[in-house]
């Protein structure tokens, strides 16, 4: 089943995300933004190590950690009326973003990804003790951990699409109403729904909808860019935890960065 949950207002939008666990936004970004994100990735990633940056067989990036240093414009790219007034609706005034990573199905290097739930957050230390954060690790040498569903609970992620995405070059897949705790199963895994996009389209869902994806179709040409921002309503965290970034909405952006 392709997605169906597409919203045209904000408070559409926040109703069909608090029931089904994610909405689709269609249209959110201007093209001119996806085409500048396009090339910006390309340059930045290019020159990024290997512990930074996954590659494929032929070099191209397939995944990226800490876009908010390596990437200035994910700073900027959401703060659009429409985005900021759906973030402002669903996670309150406070909210920030807290981390943004990068996707790719190239050509050359297909993958899949198993059904899970998105638990680990980026902090500065991980080590404390507390019954929020367990499992601490250490990706791409920031402090991450597993944190508990009241703090999941707070965040919302939004997923901009940089190409078009089909059932050709292996679309996310969700299963609705399995995003209000790490145990529940929503309607059911045969029940899940393709997600199917055009550049410009942002996904917006729960850090906890079950969710996973297939390989691109044998041949393709096509990539599947994905940029993955996440935001929490949350600018403090419990037991003297603290994000590893927090760029509250109200922040200052330079003038260049928003065109």
């Amino acid at each position: 089943m392709t997605i169906h949950a597409t919203a045209t207002t904000s408070a559409e939008a926040v109703s069909v995300l608090q029931s089904q666990g994610y909405c689709m936004l269609r249209g959110a970004i201007e093209c001119k933004w996806i085409d500048s994100l396009k090339v910006a990735l390309s340059q930045e990633l290019d020159q990024e190590p290997q512990n930074v940056v996954a590659r494929s067989r032929r070099g191209f990036p397939v995944a990226a950690r800490n876009l908010i240093d390596l990437l200035p414009e994910v700073r900027a790219v959401w703060r659009n009326e429409r985005l900021l007034s759906f973030l402002q609706s669903t996670l309150g005034r406070q909210f920030g973003l807290v981390r943004v990573l990068y996707f790719d199905k190239p050509p050359d290097r297909s993958w899949g990804l198993a059904w899970h739930k998105d638990r680990a957050i980026a902090v500065k230390e991980n080590w404390r003790p507390s019954l929020f954060f367990s499992r601490p690790t250490i990706k791409a040498g920031i402090p991450h951990v597993i944190a508990e569903d009241s703090i999941l609970l707070q965040m919302v992620t939004l997923r901009i699409h940089l190409d078009e995405v089909d059932d050709e070059n292996g679309p996310l897949e969700l299963v609705p109403q399995s995003h209000v705790s790490s145990e529940a199963a929503g309607v059911g895994i045969e029940k899940a729904i393709r997600v199917h996009a055009n550049a410009g389209d942002v996904l917006a869902m729960r850090p906890l909808i079950t969710h996973g994806s297939g390989a691109s179709r044998p041949g393709t040409c096509r990539h599947r860019r994905i940029l993955h921002l996440e935001f929490s309503g949350a600018p403090s965290l419990p037991d003297g935890y603290q994000w590893r970034d927090f760029i509250a909405a109200s922040a200052g952006i330079r003038g260049d960065l928003l065109g």
